[in-house]
């Protein structure tokens, strides 16, 4: 398979130009509606969190754009997240946006620090990396990427094979399982004991490692051996939810196991769905490679999710609509033989011991007697 090397940099200048650029006509009105850019200025305004990109509407203004981020969908949502960065300050409207939380005080109390610690901007990029502010910790948006029409032909769980790591990819199936929404570390704050630096670690995965010796220059020239505390409400912490997918009994071939898979939500992705609920979720399938004894040459995949859509009653009634054969078979009646034979059909036979498991299973008394 031949890979064509692409080149990024061009890349950010056309999804800044898309973000611009777009624009749709008002029903109403006729008038045009640059739906992207009201979308950034909410975001700079604190109005809003999250940017949904439709795919869609980015292959009507760069088909090979848009193919590329179906095909690197994690590389493309780094790169929307840059342009957005350097976007937000040119569509702020006020000087100072309205303080939503704690970590909005915390973020706005350390610049105006920095700014009168080191007025001038190249000695403020000068200092070493884990001393400077990191982008996910600057960051108050989230960014993702949808494709509305692809829920209609979403893939059963099974069907997700290892080609379609990174890409966009869209699987439907019933909830089994949803765990609480709880805080997950994105950035990690610490505080120096001895030269009150404030060091910064950016968390990339389920779990980390945390430091604990101070990295500052001060306490490396000096090996004062300062020891780092860690700053709860100087870190960021972003909500987390993990849900079971298995899918249809539909999609599971006959004498077959329904296949699930792993959902990770976060941010404003969680508390979408519920045990029991019929979702597509578009999302990016991801390889979660084990840690300390686990850490092997296997590693289990996991569903970075996206969007999830609830699958309406018609929809579902259409997934699991009876063909011709199968409104025969049931017309040809003799359910007993059928389902005692349907019990573990993989083993030839034995039809007496197979009935008797199944009057077992759905015997009972009368309540009358």
């Amino acid at each position: 398979m031949n890979f064509q090397k692409r080149n990024y940099e061009e890349d950010c200048d056309r999804l800044r130009q898309f973000l611009e650029s777009h624009y749709t006509h008002d029903p109403e009105t006729g008038k045009k509606v640059f739906k992207y850019s009201d979308m950034v200025r909410d975001v700079a305004n604190r109005e809003a969190v999250t940017v949904e990109i439709d795919l869609d509407e980015v292959a009507e203004f760069d088909e090979d754009l848009a193919s590329a981020i179906r095909a690197n969908t994690i590389r493309y949502q780094r790169l929307l997240s840059s342009t957005l960065d350097e976007l937000i300050p040119k569509y702020r409207s006020v000087a100072n946006p309205p303080v939503k939380d704690i970590l909005d005080t915390y973020i706005e109390h350390r610049l105006l620090l920095e700014a009168r610690q080191h007025p001038d901007e190249a000695t403020r990029d000068s200092r070493p990396a884990n001393q400077r502010f990191p982008p996910q910790l600057m960051r108050r948006f989230e960014v993702g990427f949808v494709d509305p029409k692809a829920r209609f032909t979403a893939a059963a769980v099974r069907d997700v094979k290892a080609n379609q790591i990174g890409k966009l990819v869209s699987v439907k199936g019933i909830v089994t399982r949803a765990t609480e929404v709880k805080p997950q570390l994105e950035v990690a704050t610490y505080t120096c004991d001895r030269c009150g630096s404030e060091i910064f670690q950016p968390i990339g995965g389920p779990s980390f490692k945390p430091l604990t010796d101070c990295l500052a220059k001060e306490c490396t020239e000096n090996k004062s051996g300062g020891r780092l505390n860690l700053e709860h409400r100087g870190s960021k912490f972003t909500k987390f939810q993990e849900l079971k997918i298995q899918e249809h009994t539909d999609q599971v071939p006959e004498g077959g196991i329904p296949r699930q898979i792993t959902v990770h939500c976060r941010g404003q992705v969680c508390r979408n769905a519920s045990p029991g609920d019929h979702v597509v979720v578009q999302g990016v399938s991801l390889p979660l490679m084990g840690t300390g004894f686990n850490r092997g040459l296997l590693s289990d995949t996991v569903f970075e999710a996206h969007k999830i859509y609830k699958m309406n009653k018609s929809e579902v009634e259409n997934d699991q609509e009876l063909t011709e054969e199968e409104i025969e078979e049931i017309r040809s009646g003799d359910y007993y033989h059928k389902l005692a034979t349907s019990i573990a059909p993989e083993i030839f036979g034995h039809t007496d011991v197979k009935k008797a498991l199944l009057l077992l299973l759905i015997g009972g008394t009368n309540k009358n007697t």
